[in-house]
């Protein structure tokens, strides 16, 4: 064994430029498979991690008090089906008021426990304390989350009545059970009017499983005593639609990664094979077997593959960790890296596919004789395709490019291999260009930029900002009488469906919102009250549809409404509805900022200074930025990065050839030379033989680039929750085409470029002499 690595070693050293090649090329490949691993791997992992951990509930119940008792609901536990039980826990919703510090207005279900840790949903304190008498508050907040950059509590919650909660912990529930926590005897105060249950059962993997569970507690109970319940599995499915979104072209990139690498690690062995002949018959000369002499090659590659991979794992890792992190964030899940079984595949997987990529052409080593190996590396060649050649050479072409379209002809089997890399580098450059069409075309629709121009945020929502002294009516009229065209009023409010503790992102418009063109998938615009629309996500992690009814609840005001519309949007939390809507849950609400459209070509900067001249504190105009949000940057990014690492390897592929196709035929470039070829002339004859190979694969890459993209994205699409429409799917412009069409030319003629030039710079006397 001791001379089979001292000779793959040689060889290792030898062969510099292939080795190198071999270890960029597994590198990219396996960073792009960690991170698209990573990300399947995180779509639940540690959702279920965390649930376990928590002994999170597969239901929260929630119940009318004024129907069922305290010991009906804990009878409850022993219903057939139950696991494990916890509560009842007496449940109000407080309506905090607007410009409290810390906290977002709107509903806040509160729960009165008196320990953080129950049978089921042992919730995670992770700063401050427990609340041990009324008076005290702990948040649910996550320490990935929004608001927990402060280790410790410091503020305190208005109450309608008067009275404040002071907050004294934040602590996480994987179940949301609840908004907050207080002692009992606190919540008795709030004049609950709910009670909650935690359940686990026996059997709780599907949708239907729970609605089974559901119905076999309420039966136990009088009728109507159950007003609503939340499934994990909707909390679950919330948590995967952040990942499974990046899932779809990350896997997709990594196979095409994958497929290109063992395609180039085959060239190159199958290379180094050809242009060794010479070398694996003086090998077997000395003595080596022809298992020896197969393992040598194997091991040749593997050296640089192993060394790659463990680069390309580290590089994957950096890549995943800022989309695990931004997947996760806000949901109580603190565990975000890599899965250790990702990498261990990835170290183990890939040098054990090169290796097997390399064992075809290490085989045809092992077949050969010493005879047969030491002529053949010897002994001039007769040419392939001699045919062709003749006929090529009898054409009009100049000689140089007759030559160069001939070349690949030579060795059939190479330039298939060249070939199909280049054709996966042209899908996955056609793949990204749709992509990226679909993902800014849906990042712009869901920023509805160029739908308007001026953002005017209200004060008096903060502590720290004042509030206008102009009302609604008085700052709407000037924004008009300054040249604005459309002006529409917005404010958000925290809400919840009646029945549940999930708070909901309520998002409510007066004016013109028909100007800001919001893209609709099923059914149409707010156009009267009691209306929402809401995300195709928001539909299905609920079983809703269009058509159905549902109760707006913000604690002390219930409103019940039709969902009229779905919004091509991701939002599984977000409700769009009208101003009316509003005014019947909180009729005090005063509008939080305003869109302003101005007309084309109007000057925004200027909108800008005169509004702030003459609206006085309190009301803060910017101009609005057009940009794509960040799930929309970071799929494009992502993309880019990718199909630039992926179409490198493919260049390195065509380098790869160029260069064994150079060292075979250095005795052809000199004799060439020697009958007057220019450098110009050989490294346009290089560069030729490569550019046809290109201008063939960009016909079979851009139509299957298309096929992909066709089948990718929708699927992004749906494990999102967004439906996209056919105007984003659909970006296949003719100037675009024409573009793509010379991705693989671009792509071979980078590729051949410097070893071409190399060749060119031979003298005859180097030629002679390596002879």
């Amino acid at each position: 064994m001791s001379a089979v690595w001292r000779a793959s070693r040689a060889a290792v050293k030898r062969r510099k430029l292939q080795t190198t090649i071999i270890g960029v090329v597994v590198l990219l490949s396996t960073a792009t498979i960690v991170v698209a691993l990573a990300l399947m791997a995180a779509a639940a992992a540690p959702f279920d991690d965390a649930f376990a951990q928590q002994n999170g509930a597969h239901l929260v119940a929630t119940f009318d008090s004024s129907k069922v008792s305290d010991a009906q609901l804990a009878q409850t536990a022993h219903s057939q089906g139950v696991k494990a039980a916890a509560g009842p826990f007496p449940e109000a919703i407080v309506n905090v008021p607007d410009g409290t510090r810390g906290i977002a207005a709107g509903p806040l279900t509160v729960v009165g426990r008196t320990d953080a840790a129950t049978p089921v949903d042992q919730v995670n304190l992770w700063a401050g304390r427990w609340p041990a008498a009324p008076g005290e508050i702990a948040l649910n907040r996550s320490p990935s989350g929004s608001g927990s950059s402060s280790s410790f509590p410091d503020f305190s919650i208005a109450l309608p009545d008067g009275s404040k909660l002071q907050v004294v912990g934040f602590a996480s529930s994987v179940s949301q059970s609840g908004d907050g926590w207080v002692t009992p005897d606190q919540l008795t105060a709030l004049h609950p009017k709910a009670s909650q249950m935690l359940y686990r059962f026996a059997a709780s993997g599907t949708d239907d499983d729970i609605r089974t569970d559901v119905a076999t507690v309420a039966n136990d109970l009088p009728q109507g005593a159950l007003t609503g319940s939340q499934s994990y599995l909707t909390l679950k499915k919330d948590v995967a639609s952040r990942t499974n979104a990046y899932v779809p072209f990350l896997m997709t990139f990594g196979i095409l990664g994958l497929v290109v690498a063992l395609l180039i690690v085959a060239n190159v062995v199958s290379g180094a094979v050809v242009s060794g002949f010479k070398h694996i018959g003086v090998l077997k000369a000395l003595g080596f077997t022809p298992n020896q002499v197969a393992a040598a090659y194997v091991l040749m590659i593997s050296v640089p593959a192993i060394v790659g991979c463990v680069i390309g794992v580290f590089l994957g890792n950096l890549l995943a960790q800022p989309l695990l992190i931004g997947a996760f964030q806000g949901l109580g899940v603190q565990d975000v890296s890599v899965a250790y079984w990702v990498d261990a595949v990835s170290l183990l997987g890939m040098p054990a596919v090169v290796a097997l990529a390399a064992l075809g052409p290490a085989l045809r080593a092992h077949g050969l004789s010493a005879a047969q190996a030491i002529s053949a590396g010897s002994a001039p060649r007769a040419g392939r395709a001699l045919g062709i050649q003749r006929w090529l050479g009898a054409s009009q072409l100049p000689r140089s490019i007759s030559l160069g379209l001939g070349l690949p002809f030579t060795r059939p089997a190479r330039t298939a291999l060249t070939m199909a890399a280049i054709i996966l580098g042209v899908t996955t450059v056609t793949l990204a260009s749709g992509l990226t069409h679909t993902m800014t075309a849906y990042g712009n629709a869901e920023e509805l930029n160029g739908t308007y121009q001026v953002d005017v945020n209200v004060g008096g929502h903060r502590a720290d900002q004042p509030a206008p002294t102009m009302s609604d009516a008085q700052a709407e009229s000037m924004m008009r009488s300054l040249g604005a065209v459309h002006v529409t009023a917005s404010a958000w409010q925290n809400i919840t469906f009646a029945g549940t503790t999930q708070s909901l992102n309520g998002l409510f418009l007066r004016g013109d919102s028909e100007s800001l063109n919001y893209t609709m998938v099923k059914g149409h615009w707010l156009d009267g009250p009691g209306q929402i629309v809401v995300s195709g996500g928001f539909l299905r992690q609920r079983g809703m549809a269009v058509g159905d009814k549902v109760t707006l609840d913000v604690g002390d005001k219930q409103v019940p409404v039709t969902v009229v519309g779905q919004l091509m949007a991701y939002d599984p939390d977000g409700v769009l509805s009208n101003w009316d809507t509003l005014m019947e849950l909180t009729p005090a609400q005063r509008a939080s900022s305003y869109m302003v459209g101005l007309a084309p070509g109007a000057d925004a900067d200027a909108f800008v200074t005169a509004f702030k001249n003459q609206a006085g504190p309190g009301l803060y105009p910017q101009k609005h930025s057009d940009e794509l949000n960040q799930g929309t940057l970071t799929i494009v990014s992502f993309a880019s990065l990718f199909t630039l690492m992926l179409a490198t390897v493919a260049a390195l592929g065509v380098f790869n050839t160029v260069v064994l196709n150079t060292r075979e035929r250095r005795r052809d470039l000199g004799m060439l030379k020697s009958i007057g070829m220019t450098p110009r002339q050989v490294t346009a004859m290089m560069v030729t033989s490569m550019a046809v190979l290109g201008a063939v694969s960009s016909l079979i890459g851009l139509p299957l680039g298309v096929l992909v993209n066709s089948l990718v994205v929708p699927a992004m699409g749906r494990a999102a929750g967004i439906d996209f429409t056919d105007a984003m799917l659909n970006g296949w412009h003719a100037w675009l085409i024409i573009l793509l069409a010379f991705a693989g030319v671009a792509i071979a003629v980078i590729g051949a470029l410097i070893p071409a030039r190399s060749a060119a710079r031979l003298t005859i006397a180097q030629v002679l002499h390596s002879e």
